[in-house]
């Protein structure tokens, strides 16, 4: 007689249908007749390998030092180089190269029509290609061309060089979201896919910062402007970041070879831990294969739920004008380093409320608890700014402005929800995180030209209210998925209630045809 379903333990899971049941990939814990989870140890809650056996604890240190270091300062160096258009922008390029109207909008789209482009094809070719070779090169470039941003001399110059820097940049973060889905355990993905999430806000805390200074000390040095040393700098600080990447970025546990860093033991402990997790490794693609990536739900409600986060947070860009409009000829209230520095409380807010919203969701095994708040926090932020006049009631303004990117920190943990319902097709996998990101900056790219013109900057009315809306969108999208996820759980026990009764089917025959099938929706 095969176990039943609440007293399987995780050695047991993968011999069901995942794709009938993608909740059983959320968790690795032993299942309990309730539903529940069996208690763990309160260290575990702390940081989930204190619990472990020291092999593993000794082989996740390893990793956590090699993958999450290199994912930790290369998303930095991304959102350092993302943001510094905006500093420059207010820091004197406006002027000095002549720009007006919403032609920082367009340069913006033009980094995101490159970052939209190359997002899928990036992440088919990560399954094929070398993660630890891939990844590093095109941070070289993005790196290089950064540099070149320099020379710029019109608005031309700046869309074109602006375009390349986001198609070399489109390989980083759905690739590494899905190499870290491709090592770690649901009690242990949340936590690592957000830490490294955070440089995205203190990338951004940093170039303020970065810019205050290249403009009060290094403007003029050799002929150059201050908003000039700031993309050279940049540029100096990414290079050493991507030779370390050729050093210690890991490839996936099924052709990661024995190194200074992972022995061949250790290596076997990670594909047993994927094993165990229902994660797979890659396979070949066939025709077959990349329609059925359409045939199941995930990416009918994953996607709309990333596109609904990714332009939930869009009043933050409103704080750096604010600040600079209260100046007038002759007149200035704020001076340019604190024009950059001041909006940084908004990334200091995304820092905290990202590791939180990790720590609580793996705590819990469940991705949508902290959506459900985030969204709701940034509905209430959403309607204050709309209420409130923009020279009136300042503190409350300025306290609200640093509440707007609350709900910034979610991307880690929907794309470990991706990872974890579509575990067990590596090439759904990659190909569902890519889509995630790849259509959220679809929307990206006109939709803050649309709802937030920097001709309508800072009061942006229609755009604050917009995102009130969006939000509640996001988190309808986070329930439905919810629902349908829960809805797979109830399918795959009674498939595994009316196996029990069965007793006469080979387990490997019913294996078979239960994989051959799936739950198709």
């Amino acid at each position: 007689m095969v176990p039943s379903l609440d007293t399987m333990s995780s050695e047991h899971l993968p011999l069901l249908p995942m794709e009938s049941c993608p909740y059983l990939g959320m968790t690795d814990a032993k299942l309990e007749p309730n539903g529940g989870t069996g208690r763990k140890p309160l260290r575990s809650y702390i940081w989930d390998t204190w619990d472990k056996s020291p092999e593993e604890r000794k082989f996740l240190g390893k990793l956590d030092a090699c993958l999450l270091t290199y994912a930790a300062l290369s998303y930095f160096s991304k959102y350092l180089d993302q943001q510094n258009i905006t500093n420059a922008y207010v820091s004197g390029m406006q002027e000095d190269l002549g720009l007006h109207g919403n032609e920082l909008n367009y340069i913006t789209t033009a980094w995101t029509c490159g970052y939209v482009i190359g997002q899928i094809p990036s992440n088919i070719l990560i399954t094929r290609i070398r993660p630890s070779i891939w990844i590093p090169i095109m941070e070289v470039i993005w790196s290089a061309l950064t540099m070149v941003l320099a020379t710029a001399k019109n608005f031309k110059t700046l869309v074109i060089i602006r375009f390349f820097v986001g198609l070399a940049e489109s390989t980083f973060y759905p690739a590494i979201q899905y190499v870290i889905g491709s090592w770690y355990k649901g009690d242990e993905l949340g936590k690592r896919a957000c830490i490294f999430h955070t440089t995205s806000a203190i990338g951004p805390m940093f170039s303020g910062f970065l810019q205050a200074g290249a403009y009060t000390g290094l403007n003029g040095r050799y002929g150059l402007a201050g908003w000039q040393w700031l993309f050279i700098v940049d540029g100096i600080i990414t290079l050493p970041i991507a030779f370390l990447g050729f050093l210690v970025m890991p490839d996936m546990p099924h052709n990661t070879k024995p190194s200074v860093f992972y022995t061949e033991a250790q290596l076997q402990i990670a594909r047993k831990r994927m094993e165990d997790a229902g994660r797979k490794p890659p396979g070949k693609y066939t025709k077959k294969k990349v329609l059925s990536f359409f045939s199941t739900w995930h990416i009918y409600t994953l996607v709309p739920l990333y596109i609904l986060f990714n332009n939930g947070s869009n009043p933050s860009t409103s704080m750096i004008f604010w600040l600079k409009s209260f100046n007038t000829p002759g007149h200035t209230v704020y001076t340019v380093s604190q024009t950059n520095i001041y909006p940084l409380g908004i990334n200091a807010v995304q820092v905290v409320t990202t590791l939180i919203y990790a720590w609580w969701s793996d705590a819990v095994q469940a991705r949508w608890p902290p959506m459900i708040l985030a969204g709701t926090w940034s509905m209430v932020t959403g309607i204050v700014l709309a209420a409130t006049p923009l020279y009136t009631h300042i503190t409350r303004r300025w306290i609200f402005y640093y509440f707007t990117s609350c709900q910034g920190g979610l991307s880690g943990l929907i794309l470990a929800w991706a990872n974890e319902l579509t575990g067990y097709d590596s090439e759904k996998r990659s190909f569902v995180i890519a889509c995630c990101n790849t259509f959220a900056y679809v929307f990206q790219a006109w939709l803050p030209i649309v709802l937030f013109p920097q001709v309508e900057q800072p009061r942006v009315q229609k755009g604050t209210i917009a995102t009130v809306f969006i939000n509640f969108g996001m988190m309808s999208f986070a329930i439905l998925t919810l629902l349908l996820q829960r809805r797979d759980a109830r399918r795959a026990k009674a498939e595994q209630a009316a196996w029990n009764e069965s007793d006469s089917v080979p387990q490997t025959e019913y294996v078979n045809d239960v994989a051959s099938t799936g739950s198709k929706d």
